[in-house]
C-alpha cells in the first residue's frame, strides 16, 4: 500500500494529487511553508555533513550525466 504524502511541519496528510495540484506542496498551507522557512533562516536547520573536494566533483559529474539525459531514460 503507498502512503499518503504528510506535511512536514504539522504532520496532516495531503491528498493524493497534492504535488501537482498544490502550490504549497510539500506542505499543506502556507503558513507551514512559512513557518519552515522562518526556521532555516534562524538557524534552526543546518546540513552536518561536510562537503569534501571528492564529494563535490563526484556530484557535478552526477549532474553533468543527468544533463546528458534526453528524459527517456536512455
Amino acid at each position: 500500500m503507498v502512503r499518503l504524502p504528510s506535511c512536514p511541519i504539522c504532520k496532516c496528510n495531503l491528498s493524493a494529487t497534492a504535488a501537482t495540484e498544490s502550490r504549497d506542496f510539500p506542505f499543506c498551507s502556507e503558513r507551514c511553508r512559512n513557518v519552515d522557512l522562518l526556521r532555516w533562516s534562524d538557524g534552526k536547520y543546518a546540513i552536518v555533513e561536510p562537503l569534501s573536494a571528492d564529494m563535490i566533483a563526484q556530484q557535478q559529474s552526477g549532474d553533468e550525466l543527468d544533463e546528458e539525459c534526453d528524459g527517456d531514460g536512455y
